[in-house]
């Protein structure tokens, strides 16, 4: 409804000082040209806004000016319901206790019509983030990270990428982001915000020279771009296969549903199929093949397929069949 967005709008205006026709357009989900509208609907119902030009312009509302709007909606006290049932990844920022002491307060501030439908709605609504039979990454220097970026500290890195090479830099600390219990660390540094996942960062020392952050940057708008340009990539690493359909449909359900598109079948010849499947790295192929289990051969690369042989031979010689009327299981051929 527009009047709930109109409200919307003025708290916006109101958490920071000045802010863009097309960041408030995004945070609202809407065009820019309905901002437009809404901001001319506001000033002329009373409410001082204005809009600035240039580099540094935005739209601010008018210096001290606050609105005493109390209360919530329905669906916002659903909302606040079900994140007081899910701390999820603050309790690895050791927040999840502030969390709850402070939806305690924020019920208790609000009307007293109000209160008892905060608990009618978390009698109804609960959420559960955490995934069945996963443990969450280990990032024990969380804390330190999260005082660093509070406090705009500069932190040194040891840092171990996917393929374990080992590092050290000195980053800028912009903030941490939890993505599907995973957190990432996303930091400034010579060329640009980055973004390094929280598990590998082996050591953290935070430095006594301070940063400014860039004024133009939003946390949220960063994150959903970088997360499109990651998804955007795509895979680097071609895998010629040749498979049964058994082997096919459990290579689909085994990975993820996002990379479907890049699964290129081939011909078919003597019940199997010739596929190409990208993978992000080789670890990554040779981890998925192995969940497959058979019914498939690697064609290309050499490296790849050179490896399986490495690993299957290998588990033959560690698994000796000692029954007598087992059928011998097939070696595998040289390359």
């Amino acid at each position: 409804m527009r009047a709930d967005r109109l409200v919307s709008l003025m708290m916006l205006l109101q958490t920071r000082p000045k802010r863009t026709a097309g960041e408030l357009a995004r945070e609202l989900q809407v065009s820019e040209r309905t901002i437009h509208r809404d901001l001319d609907a506001l000033s002329a119902s009373g409410v001082p806004v204005y809009a600035t030009r240039g580099s540094a312009g935005g739209v601010a509302l008018l210096d001290g000016w606050k609105t005493q709007l109390t209360g919530l909606t329905r669906t916002e006290l659903q909302a606040l319901a079900a994140m007081s049932a899910t701390p999820g990844g603050l309790s690895d920022l050791g927040l999840s206790a502030p969390l709850s002491s402070g939806l305690v307060k924020l019920a208790a501030a609000l009307p007293v019509l109000q209160q008892p439908a905060m608990e009618y709605a978390r009698q109804r609504l609960h959420v559960d983030a955490s995934g069945w039979f996963t443990e969450r990454e280990s990032v024990p220097h969380l804390e330190v990270l999260r005082e660093a970026a509070w406090q705009n500290r500069k932190v040194s890195l040891t840092y171990r990428d996917f393929d374990g090479k080992q590092s050290r830099r000195t980053v800028d600390p912009y903030a941490l982001v939890l993505k599907a219990d995973r957190w990432y660390l996303v930091a400034g540094t010579e060329k640009g915000p980055r973004v390094y996942r929280g598990s590998r960062i082996e050591g953290v020392r935070q430095r006594g020279e301070s940063f400014e952050r860039p004024a133009r940057f939003d946390l949220p708008s960063f994150w959903r771009e970088w997360c499109a340009r990651f998804a955007e990539k795509g895979a680097r690493y071609e895998v010629t296969l040749r498979l049964t359909a058994d082997a096919e449909a459990t290579l689909r359900r085994i990975r993820p549903s996002t990379e479907a598109p890049r699964f290129d079948s081939g011909q078919v010849a003597d019940g199997r199929k010739t596929v190409v499947v990208d993978f992000e790295r080789e670890a990554i192929a040779l981890g998925q093949l192995c969940e497959v289990g058979g019914g498939f051969e690697v064609v290309e690369p050499a490296s790849l397929r050179t490896r399986m042989i490495a690993l299957a031979t290998g588990l033959l010689a560690a698994h000796p069949d000692t029954s007598t009327d087992a059928p011998a299981i097939p070696r595998p051929r040289p390359s």
